[in-house]
């Protein structure tokens, strides 16, 4: 937000100097090169343009810590990963996954920054669509007013789950009064809530691009934001609405993947599970269309596609790997994944050249669809070696991220050559998949509906993990899966929300949800003492004495944004 400031700054001192010279210099007013004029842009065509540039500022253009995959802000600070690698990389990580950043750290503006400059790339689309050219149709200005306003409602959305409240823009402020005269004072839902009911009253039901957010994906976006406001009622409504009828962009009827790991294959790509994804691209001549986000979160060293590869760093947590241990096909919702003969045993201080046999006990199969373990198939590459692709083990544990890696099928096609890195990939990130839906639904049941319901959805989601064993290429299973559905009916609410909630971090793991998942529900204290109290002796160095307080739920406002506008109009969050 600070740059976009800084950009509306020069532009207003640009405009008080033409306005200066204009009654007798007017000659001197020569277009700016590389610049459209306001009446270029009110064309169908400049308007259409305006809204892809918003659509393109979804993957944050480059900022790793700006986009929706939050695999930082929900998944590191969720527990299930650590931020991996070595302690001196990317050092600004260090206190974000130990709970001990301040308001001046150098990641607290990543998600505000990226925000706020696709807030204005929406708000420029309504501002220009009050002036749009005569051959620019009512039905033209409905459709390209509902995208931007969702995707405005998707910026917020973000903003208030990591910052709680911040500066509320729409298209009707003037800049030229002064941006940083708003002040963050009031809650963000209901504005996104408007937001989100205006695009459901103008979207079709299908797109003819697919990418484009259409009616289902805001019907499911305005549900998911009435978990958050424990609008329960609301929510189920709409996710009986969507489940029965949903469809996604292309018009295929909403369904889960019949094989896990299909959904994070790019040729898959916009498949029935996806409700909303942002569209990568490879091989386009900037990585910025790819998966920029992701490019350092690799198997380090000899990990796909060879020496040199990087950087090491977003491996899963010792916590999140155990809780796939099963009992007759059923997770341990006791919660002693974490002690005995349940934990899942890894080559922790176990060279690659040393034998090592991989855990034989009950798992879950989505373990090694989402995780990569020693002794275990590595999409197509090779069974994981265990340290040789690890960077620093003591710091981070023995294990590698999976879900979103490219497969050595999809060298050069789905990954991107063109860069520094081969970790740039042309693979969609899903933002809402339909298996979240399923599960959102399943919480809402269990609040205002039925628990058999709740179950139903649940089972649902296992039977498709059931239906997914990883194979070695001889045609056994990779380890040892047994997984069974819930038979017996739900009577207990408690105890069904905490099948659903375990069923979410089986589930979703590893794609950014978990900590936005434990702050709505009210149990990140409970959760992450768990975690620290697993992780943070086996990872000393890393994690050791790291503790979280509710002072944690928000990031804090950046400092340099308070700096700027003074504390008497940006409120900063409490106890930073």
């Amino acid at each position: 937000m600070n740059n976009f400031k800084l950009k509306i700054g020069a532009l207003l001192a640009s405009g008080a100097m033409l306005v200066a010279v204009s009654c007798s210099e007017e000659f001197l007013e020569v277009p700016p090169v590389g610049q459209l004029a306001e009446a270029q842009l009110s064309s169908l065509a400049g308007l259409d343009a305006s809204l892809i540039a918003a659509y393109s500022q979804v993957n944050g253009r480059g900022n790793r810590l700006g986009s929706p995959s939050n695999w930082v802000w929900g998944s590191i600070r969720g527990g299930e990963a650590n931020k991996g690698t070595d302690p001196g990389d990317f050092t600004t990580i260090n206190p974000i996954q130990r709970f001990e950043n301040d308001a001046a750290g150098g990641e607290m503006g990543s998600k505000y920054n990226v925000a706020y400059e696709g807030i204005a790339r929406a708000n420029n689309v309504l501002r220009l669509l009050t002036k749009a050219g005569s051959t620019v149709t009512n039905a033209d200005k409905d459709r390209l007013s509902a995208q931007a306003r969702f995707l405005r409602a998707h910026f917020y959305f973000e903003l208030a789950r990591d910052y709680d409240k911040t500066p509320y823009v729409d298209e009707t402020v003037d800049y030229g009064s002064g941006l940083e005269k708003v002040k963050n004072d009031k809650p963000l839902w209901p504005f996104i809530i408007a937001d989100l009911e205006f695009a459901i009253s103008k979207l079709p039901a299908t797109q003819p691009q697919v990418g484009r957010v259409n009616v289902w994906a805001a019907r499911t976006y305005l549900a998911k934001v009435y978990m958050y406001t424990k609008d329960f009622t609301k929510a189920k409504a709409l996710f009986d609405d969507v489940i029965a009828n949903g469809v996604t962009s292309n018009g295929l009827k909403y369904n889960l993947v019949p094989y896990y790991d299909d959904m994070f294959r790019g040729r898959n790509d916009n498949h029935q599970e996806s409700v909303w994804a942002y569209q990568s691209a490879a091989n386009t001549g900037s990585v910025a269309n790819a998966n920029p986000e992701f490019d350092l979160n690799f198997p380090y060293n000899t990990g796909p596609a060879g020496p040199g590869n990087c950087c090491g760093f977003f491996q899963p947590s010792f916590t999140f790997v155990n809780a796939f241990r099963t009992k007759d096909g059923l997770p341990l919702l006791d919660k002693t994944y974490n002690t005995g003969a349940n934990q899942v045993k890894n080559d922790m201080g176990v060279a690659s050249g040393a034998a090592f046999t991989p855990d034989a006990g009950e798992l879950d199969p989505r373990l090694d669809h989402t995780v990569g373990r020693r002794g275990i198939p590595y999409l197509d590459w090779m069974d994981h070696p265990g340290q040789a692709w690890i960077r620093n083990q003591p710091n981070a544990g023995p294990y590698s991220p999976k879900k979103y890696i490219y497969a050595k099928s999809e060298s050069g096609t789905f990954q991107d050559n063109s860069s520094w890195t081969p970790g740039y990939t042309g693979i969609n990130f899903m933002i809402i998949r339909f298996a979240d839906v399923l599960l959102l639904a399943a919480e809402a049941e269990i609040e205002v509906g039925s628990l058999e319901k709740a179950r139903e959805y649940v089972n649902r989601v296992r039977t498709r993990a059931i239906n997914s064993f990883l194979k070695r290429s001889n045609g056994s299973n990779a380890a040892n899966y047994v997984i069974n559905t819930y038979n017996a009916a739900w009577t207990s609410k408690d105890a069904a929300r905490l099948a659903v909630r375990h069923e979410r971090l089986l589930e979703l793991g590893m794609e950014g949800h978990r900590f936005y998942d434990l702050q709505r529900w009210g149990t990140a204290q409970a959760e992450l003492d768990f975690y620290f109290a697993y992780d943070g002796v086996l990872l000393a160095s890393a994690l050791g004495g790291a503790k979280y307080s509710d002072k944690f739920k928000w990031v804090p406002i950046p400092q340099d944004q308070i700096d700027l506008v003074g504390k008497d109009i940006l409120a900063q969050n409490p106890g930073f």
